[in-house]
């Protein structure tokens, strides 16, 4: 059951990449992007400028984003040990989105570098999820309820807080914020990726070695504490790992929600609980849904693009309410 399941995300992502990069306002033949790899003289230059300039670093990122969303939320509801943990619904994307926004009206051109926006959009992360972690706890417990009502103040807080830079940011920073803050993966470029995917990697690749720890947390920190795991510890990687690659994907794409809540809850009906399987299958579900989602999103008012976040919050916030209703 598990392993055809992953040969069907396996397809489905690579059909859905091939869809990427051969439709839009200028299509390109499915059979050119195909042969492209292997041939690149098959393909016209412009098609060419267009597939390696435009669409390849969009899909790159749109891939890295979603698997890192995704894997972030699974991790996320391991520690928090509640499904409806997402970074968006917690706080983390919030409080990144804070940490960047300060950073596009307030740090300046020269400061404005390759790393300033990642590393802006990572320490607003981790502030947000520090608080909320400190304020959902109750007697050394997590307690659920708490947490998520603590992360709809932190994302009030960031809200406002964003509201208060749009206000005293030049006509050029508030164009920036406003179209940044819906979610889009329209500034994807080779620049772009260089600082922001190394971290990505890096968080996605540390969550997935953290599957088995993962698996023990879940029982419940004393649980956990007693078959030899130091749950403090345990929580700091995790949290550690989750900001720093939200917000290096906040950094490059803005926020994008509901991929972290909707795509783990699906694979963990599907296959499981076990990270060992749910964490890789997310990431995989991840990536298709956000680069399916980006797709869908440049043909609907195409030539012109509607952003990606806003697409992604109408599919996901009816599945919240159901979800939030079982």
């Amino acid at each position: 059951m598990i392993r055809p399941a992953f040969v069907l995300l396996a397809l489905a992502l690579a059909a859905t990449a091939l869809a990427a990069l051969a439709l839009g306002s200028a299509a390109i033949p499915l059979a050119s992007v195909a042969q492209w790899p292997f041939s690149p003289e098959t393909l016209s230059p412009r098609d060419r400028l267009i597939l390696e300039n435009i669409r390849l670093p969009r899909l790159v990122l749109g891939l890295a984003v979603g698997a890192m969303l995704a894997a972030a939320g699974a991790a996320l509801q391991g520690i928090f040990r509640n499904p409806l943990a997402d970074p968006g619904l917690i706080g983390v994307s919030g409080g990144a989105a804070l940490g960047a926004a300060a950073m596009i009206v307030l740090g300046g051109d020269h400061l404005v570098g390759p790393l300033a926006l990642p590393l802006a959009a990572f320490a607003g992360a981790v502030t947000a999820t520090l608080a909320v972690y400190g304020l959902g706890r109750r007697h050394g417990m997590v307690s659920p309820p708490s947490m998520l009502l603590a992360g709809i103040a932190i994302n009030a807080l960031a809200g406002a807080g964003i509201g208060v830079f749009s206000y005293v940011g030049d006509d050029v920073q508030l164009r920036q914020l406003t179209f940044w803050t819906m979610g889009s993966l329209g500034a994807a470029g080779w620049n772009t990726l260089a600082p922001s995917l190394p971290l990505m990697l890096i968080a996605m690749t540390g969550l997935a070695l953290l599957a088995t720890r993962l698996d023990v947390f879940s029982l419940g920190e004393r649980e956990a504490f007693h078959l030899g795991l130091d749950p403090r510890m345990m929580v700091r990687l995790t949290v550690g790992l989750t900001c720093l690659g939200v917000g290096a994907a906040v950094a490059a794409a803005g926020p994008v929600g509901f991929i972290g809540l909707v795509v783990p809850h699906l694979i963990r009906l599907s296959l499981g609980a076990g990270h060992a399987v749910l964490l890789p299958a997310a990431m995989l579900a991840g990536a298709i849904l956000l680069v399916g989602a980006d797709t869908a999103a440049r043909l609907v008012a195409a030539p012109a693009e509607l952003p990606v976040g806003l697409l992604c919050s109408l599919v996901g916030a009816p599945f919240f309410l159901w979800l939030l209703r079982r």
